[in-house]
């Protein structure tokens, strides 16, 4: 039996952070990231001893297991989302140095241009081989000849999904906004917002944006996306009069300048923008508790 003081046991669990910005990346959401991680382990901890010796990189191993459940979890992702209430949104990450909560350092994700909102809705457009070939093989460098053998598929066949992906991840761009000017944007819509000026909310969108909110059932939420600026400011400014205790603050979300509110103390929405030149293109708002957890959780 291993014990708590094992080298070997310290070497698995090193892994379990990789493990996590894999899964979280390839799912978008955290809690089910956790999830394939816990399974991964799992099936580890499932094999005698002499069967773990005879695994040459424990940490591929558990790489190839944590992207395969994720494959599968992704092929069923589909009639899960016909249940689903409204809107599905990527679960949102808060930066644990600018008021996230704390946690276990092995689950925290690392923020970067791969986790940024605008990023992970692309994705979620793909296909599961489509996604898991392009986040192996571009985002953690793993040859197509390992996510060949991950993902059931010749390795140009994943050269071409990754290629792909590539695509459509280009066509989603806009023009580039510096990281100062995005989050000064991000700062004057929420003045705006405080001030229910709705002139200066049209003046901060594109006028093609589009909103889209998540309560997944369980918290009160646009069901439809809202098209246009004009529209989204309307929606904004009404929610300001509606609630006049609200208070917003400056977060940063998936590594990106975004907002909170919370009413009476209490977090009601995370707020993260997709900022295109000197506009904001696209908002995405999370209201779901269930996947407000990692900013909420002591």
């Amino acid at each position: 039996m291993t014990s708590p003081s094992d080298p070997s046991l310290s070497a698995i669990m090193s892994e379990r952070r990789q493990l996590i910005n894999l899964a979280y990346r390839l799912l978008g959401s955290l809690a089910d990231a956790e999830d394939v991680v816990q399974e991964t382990y799992a099936r580890w901890y499932a094999m005698s001893r002499d069967q773990q010796d005879a695994i040459g990189s424990p940490g591929a191993w558990l790489t190839k297991v944590a992207s395969r459940i994720c494959l599968d979890l992704l092929g069923s992702a589909r009639a899960r989302r016909e249940r689903y209430v409204g809107e599905w949104i990527p679960e949102p990450l808060p930066d644990l140095t600018d008021g996230g909560s704390g946690g276990d350092p092995a689950d925290r994700v690392t923020l970067d241009e791969s986790v940024n909102m605008a990023f992970l809705v692309v994705l979620d457009a793909m296909s599961p081989a489509e996604r898991v070939a392009f986040i192996l093989h571009d985002v953690f460098r793993y040859p197509f000849s390992e996510v060949a053998e991950i993902v059931g598929r010749t390795p140009a066949a994943c050269r071409q999904l990754a290629s792909s992906a590539r695509r459509r991840i280009r066509a989603s761009e806009g023009p580039a906004t510096p990281a100062a000017q995005r989050a000064g944007i991000v700062r004057e819509f929420k003045q705006a917002w405080e001030a229910k000026d709705i002139d200066a909310l049209i003046g901060l969108l594109d006028p093609d944006a589009t909103g889209v909110a998540d309560g997944g059932g369980l918290a009160s939420a646009v069901f439809s996306p809202i098209h246009g600026g004009e529209e989204i400011a309307r929606v904004f400014v009404d929610i300001a009069r509606r609630a006049p205790t609200l208070t917003v603050l400056e977060r940063t979300v998936n590594g990106q300048p975004g907002l909170v509110a919370e009413l009476d103390g209490a977090l009601a929405v995370v707020v993260a923008f997709d900022v295109a030149g000197d506009r904001i293109k696209r908002i995405w708002a999370v209201r779901n508790p269930e996947k407000l957890r990692p900013w909420t959780a002591g």
